[in-house]
């Protein structure tokens, strides 16, 4: 009787350790994942916020009139971006519950890019994360 019970026992403890330890550690990785698409899919028009930018030597406008259409993942689910007359990028994946924003920088006629994005455990380093 106590054999079985301690095999009960252990059973459970091995059942709460993947519950609580592993399927949190493979959220994470897919949401890092989806957090990768998300700042890969804004490639288009980070460019062509750049060339505005170069030309008019500001970045005032830059995203006027620019979209990224929603793009819908099989592992990630629906990846969603908004564009900023001010070049701004925001995107967010609800499944993943992730949020990113890319902002443009003007220095010496070039435009680099500063990423943020939430929960920082699912960004990657370039974005805030670890």
């Amino acid at each position: 009787m106590r054999v079985v019970l301690i095999v009960v026992a252990v059973l459970a403890l091995v059942g709460f350790l993947a519950v609580a330890v592993v399927l949190p550690m493979m959220a994470d990785a897919e949401a890092k994942d989806a957090a990768q698409a998300l700042i890969a899919g804004t490639d288009p028009v980070k460019q062509k916020i750049a060339a505005v930018a170069a030309q008019t030597k500001t970045l005032d406008g830059s995203g006027k009139g620019l979209k990224l259409e929603p793009r819908k993942d099989a592992k990630y689910g629906e990846l969603k971006w908004v564009v900023a007359p001010s070049g701004e990028i925001r995107g967010w994946n609800e499944q993943n519950a992730i949020e990113i924003a890319l902002t443009p920088i003007l220095q010496s006629g070039a435009v680099s890019w500063r990423c943020r994005g939430y929960p920082h455990r699912a960004m990657p380093q370039e974005c805030g994360g670890r």
